[in-house]
């Protein structure tokens, strides 16, 4: 029993050694129709990711239908030390296009995510509350 219970601290203590500041449920900024995402980052290999977990309507109803539930969001984000991310990409549901990406953690609660096209020249952002 003993090796047991020594076994599953090892493995909770291995486990939060690997997690990410930046791991955890995210709440988008509300797009052009004012729906809003939430969505789970968290480690993919030696990169970060995020799937779209859950979408809301403008009035804040869950909607179960949205083609798009369960969709990588974020991927190959490189974490740069410092709550900085780079050399990533994102995906824009609303505008169905993908972007070169970073991200920003300011505190632990607020993630500034940005896309960028031409090279850095053009960006579009968008700032993230934690969830949970």
């Amino acid at each position: 029993m003993k090796k047991l219970t020594l076994a599953a601290v090892f493995a909770a203590m291995a486990t939060s050694a690997f997690a990410d500041q930046v791991d955890g449920l995210w709440k988008t900024q509300p797009g052009d129709t004012g729906g809003y995402l939430h969505v789970s980052i968290g480690s993919c290999g030696s990169a970060i990711c995020g799937t779209i977990d859950t979408a809301f309507d403008k009035d804040g109803n869950e909607q179960l239908e949205y083609e798009n539930l369960g969709k990588q969001i974020i991927w190959d984000m490189i974490p740069e030390g410092g709550g900085k991310y780079d050399d990533g990409k994102i995906w824009a549901p609303d505008r169905n296009k993908t972007y070169s990406s970073k991200m920003s953690l300011d505190g632990q609660n607020t993630l500034t995510v940005k896309g960028c096209v031409a090279g850095g020249l053009v960006c579009r952002g968008q700032t993230w509350t934690r969830v949970q």
